[in-house]
């Protein structure tokens, strides 16, 4: 029979897996925060700047030290991570590299033919004239190569030719992110900044198939196949299913039934010993959390609810007034409880980060004690964000 795993010790190991079983520690730089995002497996790279962006803010809830120029210096020159896709754009471990040529070879089959069926040849043929171009001119931006500017909105395969053949070259592997400025990705050829060691290593799909499956267990602890090949998006559904049987019947991986917050079971796998681990595991450090609503613990929004019975959601999209909460809420973990979630935004120009409305979960009370670790939390949240101090609204406190 497969292992049971409570709901208590699931949340502990993921919390764990997820570095958040603990305080934030290390200097948030160099070595260490490289070393972070490995444990991670990778960080989502996010444009919306409301407190602070998206990666910054994740690895911040991991080391309170760091800062968004320890990144930005991982990227270039550091070269410790790259850039380019999981589920959506991401800072990667550089030596993760050489699994990401088997989606370079399906990003070349799919994108040109979704660029025939658009009938964008003209597209397709500027590839060779922006990858010349780069090779002469060395690392560029979209801005730099003007061609009359975007003709349409509907997908990258409707942009402007060069910016298209840009994004194209990026997602093959020809190109690679050299450094963001302003946001802007600046590309390069790949051969100039992706070192020539991991260029040249060609794993066949069974080895990259293992290593992601392998290594999307190590960090999530426990997941059924879907959430493995959600993980790093790599491979397709079909193949993680055909490993996990594979990797039981070897005795790699064992069944275990992940018990949720409603004291229903979850058939998994998991790597073996996950529930010897667990019981060794310390309980989760009592402090208020901060989260991005892209945190790594938070992406599989199914899964968040399922285990800490928190049902998020963003409404960046939803027209204002049938937001029920706000534009980017963010939530708010306490040990391995979600316990709210707060409306907030930098204003910069007033050098003030200001609260408009925090809504408790239910069943949770803020009384002095939570209210003030709340405040600590967000006046570190301020001094990320190179802000002076933390304002509130009048009636910020929703407690009905």
């Amino acid at each position: 029979m497969p292992i049971q795993l409570p709901n208590a010790l699931a949340r502990r190991v993921f919390l764990d897996r997820h570095s958040l079983l603990s305080a934030p520690s290390g200097s948030g730089k160099g070595d260490e925060l490289a070393a972070q995002i490995t444990a991670l497996g990778f960080v989502q790279i996010d444009s919306v700047n409301t407190l602070a962006r998206a990666h910054d803010l994740i690895l911040w809830g991991r080391s309170g030290r760091y800062r968004p120029k320890a990144l930005e210096q991982l990227l270039d020159p550091g070269r410790a991570v790259f850039e380019d896709w999981t589920h959506d754009a991401a800072a990667i471990p550089m030596a993760f590299y050489p699994h990401w040529r088997h989606r370079f070879e399906d990003n070349k089959t799919r994108m040109a033919n979704r660029w025939k069926t658009a009938n964008r040849d003209r597209n397709f043929e500027s590839v060779a004239v922006v990858r010349d171009w780069i090779g002469k001119n060395g690392a560029c931006n979209s801005a730099d190569l003007d061609d009359g500017g975007a003709r349409g909105s509907s997908g990258w395969w409707d942009w402007a030719p060069s910016k298209t053949a840009l994004e194209y070259l990026w997602r093959t592997g020809e190109l690679a992110v050299v450094r963001r400025v302003g946001f802007r990705k600046i590309y390069d050829l790949a051969e100039r900044v992706i070192p020539a060691d991991l260029r040249a290593q060609e794993p066949d799909l069974a080895t990259s198939l293992d290593w992601a499956c392998m290594g999307a267990l190590a960090r999530l602890g426990f997941g059924t196949s879907g959430e493995i090949a959600a993980f790093w998006e790599l491979f397709n559904p079909a193949q993680v299913r055909t490993w996990c049987a594979d990797a039981l019947a070897a005795g790699r991986v064992e069944q275990v039934d992940v018990i949720d917050v409603d004291g229903r079971a979850r058939a998994s796998f998991a790597l073996p010993g996950l529930l010897e681990q667990a019981a060794l595991l310390p309980a989760p450090v009592n402090r208020m959390r901060l989260l991005s609503p892209f945190d790594p613990m938070l992406r599989d929004r199914a899964r968040a609810e399922r285990l800490f019975g928190f049902h998020y959601r963003i409404e960046i999209y939803v027209p204002e007034p049938k937001r029920k909460y706000g534009y980017y809420v963010f939530p708010l973990m306490e040990g391995d409880q979600m316990v709210g979630r707060i409306d907030m935004k930098a204003e910069r120009g007033a050098g003030r980060l200001a609260v408009r409305a925090l809504w408790p979960e239910q069943g949770v009370g803020f009384g002095k004690g939570r209210v003030a670790r709340l405040e600590a939390e967000l006046e570190r949240a301020a001094r990320l964000s190179g802000l002076d101090h933390v304002s509130y609204a009048a009636d910020w406190l929703r407690l009905s």
